[in-house]
């Protein structure tokens, strides 16, 4: 209570500092660098992040490209090459003219390597950077090569995916926020009882996140998959801990006839109220934290972050807001369009034991389709572009022309023998889907000794530590045939060099298959226990985190079983993220329901009349909190060209309704069903179990 006083009288300086602390909210913002490259959150010590640096350390190369010319004479290309050369941060430009004369014919080469670098109209060469994938400088020497080339040529690699996926969130990012807030909006003006307060909570939500994104300035960058989500979740998320202070004030105001008094008591209730439902919230957040997939990490700190400054806001900005524009407020209430309830809700108490048919009739299709789901992911990220942006364009040029789905990079020994170098190679060359190894060796051939050729050349694929290769492949990156791919030439490598790494793109994404796929059980298995603790807690109750554990699982299932039935596939994050969110967000709407289930019950009602004041009291702040997380997500969803974007936000509007409509039909079934046995494992409710008549009405 005394918090609640010191925010109402406090109320001006409280908005006055507020505005004050966006200003350095906003240059935070503006100054986090976002993350675009998804590899670099794989954990230090895996031998492919190590390839990378030592490949920077040792030869002063990061990023990596092909670049596909078409229809270009000879001498023009050669004039290309020397132009991309002097791009700031290209280290080297691999062509023909690299190790040899252009007056020497190109046909002169050996067959494989000339197939392998030309067709009929078109040439190819590899390009270097000094600087690492998905850096600052790495994507602006990408732009200036495109403007150097034109529309003849086409950049591959994944750099140029980072750059288009950078340029297309940065497009879309202003939109879909907007969205969001639109559609939240509109949600609220439809659902609660004035026509001005969806704007208040909207100043007061926008407040905190902005907030929430400055402070990350702190964490040195973010993904831009935080960026894009965290936003939209912190507005979805945190409207209901608004909604929840204006109906308590509203409440009070019918109690106290002074309406700071009647604040000041609303601020009490919501805090007693909101802590349980935003611990739960941010639990499932921090869940993510245990990935060793640093991605999970980044997404964990900032929303849990998010959630917890929604509800500082929600106690003092908004508030403060409320008391300063009450008169207008109250000027323009109008009744809620959600209607009465009351018939519906007894009807379903009537009917319970149908849902409970209904509960166990969907667990194995929804746990099937779940399972499907999480099998049929994709882990490549090109395929979150859309199909005519450029980066897929030269990928398709790239498989269409010259038969390569994927590039690895070799480090060995240096010291490895020659002989033994030549060897390794044939031996790699045989392994199904590579078309050929890249090399000195490969290059120059037995017949020619390496001590002939300049230094300049030599340079490009030796170091004095390590000696370079580069594999091509036919096989997509990503996909089950490159990873036993990899497995077959991490075998080779071994038997000629146990030191010897294999990097790139490909090994990278195999490495986070193996990572992130032992994030999702842990993850998985950590939210639960976290959640489960936090409700057991809450409600005093041993029995009552099953129940409520049991029914959100339930809605997650038939959220995440879908795709699979609709034949769609997802990027891999969206599944672990989405199973953590859903619960951490949505158990609320369970929570609330059987906490005035139980508050009756302790009254000596009986276990029927119990659930029909639960759903009565409950359903309208569930519905109004479950269609505000739907309006904010299904947006975003919808408008988004990035598909881990769009689909994270379709399965967050979804599993919103999914886990609104089990918590309003299901979880009452079981309740009832339950009931004994809640009474004998909860606190304070064993001796509603001596009185039989009550238990069994």
């Amino acid at each position: 209570m005394k918090f609640g006083k010191a925010v109402v009288k406090f109320r001006v300086p409280i908005l006055v500092l507020t505005l004050i602390l966006m200003i350095p909210s906003i240059l935070g913002y503006i100054g986090t660098r976002v993350n675009y490259d998804m590899l670099d959150y794989l954990p230090e010590n895996m031998d492919t992040v190590i390839g990378q640096n030592e490949l920077m350390k040792d030869f002063g190369k990061g990023a990596f490209s092909f670049i596909i010319v078409e229809d270009m004479p000879t001498k023009d290309v050669a004039a290309l090459k020397a132009k991309i050369a002097e791009v700031d941060h290209v280290a080297t430009v691999i062509w023909y003219d690299s190790f040899a004369n252009l007056s020497v014919p190109m046909e002169m080469l050996p067959g494989e390597l000339y197939s392998a670098f030309n067709t009929e109209n078109a040439t190819m060469m590899a390009v270097f950077f000094d600087s690492p994938t998905s850096a600052d400088v790495t994507l602006d020497a990408i732009r200036e090569i495109r403007s150097i080339c034109g529309k003849q040529c086409f950049v591959s690699g994944l750099s140029a995916l980072v750059t288009d996926l950078k340029d297309l969130c940065e497009k879309e990012e202003p939109i879909y926020v907007g969205i969001a807030v639109i559609l939240a909006c509109v949600a609220m003006v439809l659902f609660l009882d004035s026509w001005l307060i969806p704007f208040v909570f909207l100043a007061s939500i926008g407040t905190m996140i902005l907030l929430n994104l400055g402070s990350n300035f702190f964490l040195g960058e973010i993904s831009y998959i935080t960026k894009a989500l965290s936003a939209v979740l912190q507005l979805a998320v945190t409207m209901d801990y608004s909604i929840f202070l204006w109906h308590s004030y509203n409440e009070q105001c019918e109690k106290y006839t002074d309406k700071n008094e009647a604040m000041a008591v609303a601020i009490k209730e919501t805090m007693l109220s909101v802590v349980g439902s935003s611990t739960t919230t941010i639990a499932g957040f921090i869940a993510l934290c245990f990935m060793s997939f640093t991605l999970g990490r980044d997404m964990g700190i900032v929303m849990a972050k998010g959630v917890f400054l929604g509800v500082i806001g929600c106690v003092t900005v908004l508030p403060a807001l409320i008391l300063v524009l009450d008169k207008p407020l109250q000027k323009t209430r109008h009744r809620s369009l959600i209607p009465n309830l009351e018939k519906l809700e007894k009807g379903l108490v009537k009917i319970f034991p149908v849902f409970l048919v209904i509960f166990v009739l969907l667990i194995p299709p929804a746990y099937y389709g779940y399972k499907k789901t999480n099998d049929e992911v994709y882990y490549d990220m090109g395929e979150c572009l859309p199909e005519d942006i450029e980066y897929v364009i030269a990928n398709s040029k790239l498989r269409e022309s010259f038969d390569i789905g994927s590039t690895h990079m070799l480090l060995l020994d240096s010291s490895v023998p020659s002989k033994d170098v030549r060897s390794m190679i044939k031996e790699m060359e045989q392994v199904d889907g590579v078309k050929y190894v890249l090399g000195l060796e490969s290059i120059i051939g037995s017949r020619v000794p390496e001590e002939i050729l300049p230094e300049s050349v030599k340079s490009i694929l030796e170091s004095n530590k390590w000696k370079l290769m580069l594999v091509n492949s036919e096989y997509k990156v990503a996909s089950d045939q490159v990873n036993k791919q990899i497995d077959d030439l991490n075998a080779i490598l071994k038997k000629y060099d146990e030191g010897g790494m294999l990097i790139g793109e490909a090994p990278c994404m195999k490495d986070m298959i193996e990572t992130t796929d032992h994030d999702f059980k842990v993850v998985n298995t950590v939210s639960i226990l976290a959640i489960f603790a936090i409700i057991a807690l809450v409600t005093g109750s041993i029995s009552l985190p099953f129940i409520l554990i049991a029914v959100i699982e339930l809605a997650i299932f038939i959220n995440l079983g879908l795709p699979h039935y609709f034949g769609q596939s997802l990027p891999f994050i969206a599944p672990i993220c989405i199973s953590t969110i859903q619960l951490g967000a949505t158990v609320d709407y369970a929570i609330l329901m059987t906490t005035r289930y139980k508050l009756e019950r302790m009254d000596g009602n009986s276990k029927k009349t119990s659930v029909q004041t639960a759903l009565v009291a409950s359903v309208p702040s569930v519905i109004v909190s479950g269609m505000g997380l739907f309006a904010a997500t299904i947006g975003v969803a919808l408008y988004s060209d990035i598909d881990i974007i769009s689909s994270m936000c379709m399965l967050m509007a979804r599993g919103a309704v999914i886990s609104m409509l089990l918590v309003i039909f299901i979880l009452p079934a079981l309740l009832l069903l339950c009931d004994k046995l809640i009474c004998r494992t909860t606190l304070n409710m064993t001796k509603i179990i001596n009185k039989s008549e009550v238990v069994y009405q």
